[in-house]
Order: structure tokens, then C-alpha cells, then sequence
């Protein structure tokens, strides 16, 4: 919708804008560790690992430092274990939230998401309470410069579902096993993707239409986002660029 923006919108922009380079890199190492602990170190026979080895090269973290995560999550090198956890809420206003966390300790981990959620006007659910409102997707976004209708030629030969103008992108999505032949399809083609990675993607959304609310739901998203431990936060709200402009400055 013209005008308004998304979660996944908001994250993009905000994670190539965001200064502190080595929290966003040691959240996509731990990405790549369990990648690597859960499918083998092998990317030609591991998708989740080649996916998350084009996600970190993406954000430009040194291969070296990736290797070494491929190692840890393999069991060449020592390292914590970490575990994936979904946690599921609302925000303010009705928002429904997913949260993706990769923690050495559940526990700890639970009782601070919950925390978050409680100070910042929301609530935990139980699992599935609000999953069911999100289809899991491959998602890219390929810079405008690229013609539309070439990105669109090649994305949908290669596999892809749909392409959207998200404003200074284009936005391919497609299933997620073929998240990297779409990618590769592009990648071949000279249609270089910005990034590429696996979402959860609203199929329904909440309209936040004041001020406030918007502001509310947003300290929710971001405080969630903030932690260590969170990965990844989707959620179904549609909020004016115009708001959403003035939140993150």
C-alpha cells in the first residue's frame, strides 16, 4: 500500500542504517553457527547454510569471521550451543507479533521477551495464537535501479511468486526452497540483489492509524529487536510513512 509501511520495510531500512555494525554481525554469526550445527558445514547440501552465507556476505561480514561460525555450529571449533525459539504476542493496538530467537538459555531468554513485551504495553500468547496470520517466505529486494519488468522476467522464470514496489526497491518473493535459485537466477542476470533471506510474511494487516499507537507499537518492535537474543521480529502492522518517518528520525 502507497503511503504506508511495513515491519519488513521498517527492519531493512533501519538495519542498513543502523550503526552498531557489530551487534547486527554477531546476530547473523549466530544465524550462521546454528545454520551449520543443524544441517553440516556442506553449503552445497545444507540450503539453510548457503542462505544464511549469502545473508552475512550481504551485510559484509568478513568471510573469515563467517568460516569461523561455520566451524563453531560444525563442531571444528568450541562454542556455545545455541537453540532456535519462537516466541508469539501482540502488540498495542491488536498487532500481532512473531519474535525469532537463537539462546543458549531458554529460561532466561522466555522471562526477558515476556518482560519486554509487558513493559512496553504488550503480551505473550500461547504458540500458534498468532502464527497463523504470517506464511513463511523467501523475500529479496533488488535496488530500483534495476528495469522492473527484467527483475520480474527473470524472478519468475527462475521460481518466484510475486514482485512488489516497496518505494526504492523492488520485493521478490517466492517459496522458501527456492529462495536461492531466484537468487542465483538475478545474481546471473547482473540484477545484483541488495539482500535476500527467509521471512515471515503478514497475511493479514492491522491498520495503526493514530499517532500514539503507532509509537507504541513501534517501542514494542524496536525494544524486541534490540535484545541480544532476538533474531528476527515480524509483525502485521500498517503504519504511515509519515509516522513512521518521525519515530526513527
Amino acid at each position: 500500500m502507497s503511503g504506508h509501511s511495513k515491519w519488513a520495510t521498517t527492519k531493512y531500512r533501519k538495519g542498513a542504517q543502523d550503526s552498531a555494525r557489530a551487534k547486527v554481525f554477531a546476530k547473523i554469526i549466530r544465524q550462521v553457527e546454528v545454520a551449520a550445527r543443524e544441517g553440516g558445514s556442506d553449503m552445497t547440501a545444507n540450503a539453510s547454510l548457503r542462505t544464511m552465507y549469502a545473508k552475512a556476505r550481504d551485510a559484509s561480514v568478513p568471510i573469515d569471521t563467517i568460516e569461523r561460525a561455520i566451524k563453531r555450529g560444525s563442531g571444528e571449533l568450541e562454542g556455545l550451543r545455541y537453540e532456535s525459539i519462537s516466541y508469539e504476542g501482540y502488540a498495542p493496538a491488536g498487532v500481532a507479533v512473531i519474535v525469532e530467537c537463537l539462546s543458549d538459555n531458554r529460561n532466561r531468554t522466555g522471562a526477558e521477551i515476556r518482560n519486554i513485551f509487558n513493559k512496553n504495553g504488550g503480551s505473550m500468547a500461547e504458540p500458534g495464537a498468532v502464527s497463523w496470520q504470517f506464511d513463511r517466505k523467501g523475500v529479496i529486494a533488488v535496488p530500483h535501479s534495476f528495469d522492473e519488468e527484467r527483475v520480474l522476467e527473470v524472478a519468475m522464470e527462475a521460481g518466484a511468486e510475486d514482485l512488489t514496489d516497496d518505494g526504492d526497491r523492488w520485493v521478490v518473493t517466492s517459496a522458501p526452497a527456492e529462495l536461492m535459485a531466484v537468487r542465483t537466477a538475478l545474481e546471473e542476470a547482473a540484477l545484483q540483489p541488495g539482500s535476500s533471506e527467509l521471512s515471515m510474511v503478514p497475511t493479514t494487516m492491522v491498520e495503526v492509524s493514530t499517532e500514539s499507537e503507532a509509537k507504541k507499537v513501534l517501542r514494542l518492535i524496536d525494544a524486541l529487536d534490540d535484545h541480544d537474543d532476538v533474531q528476527n521480529v515480524y509483525a502485521n502492522f500498517d503504519i504511515p510513512d509519515a509516522v513512521m518517518a518521525a519515530y526513527h528520525g
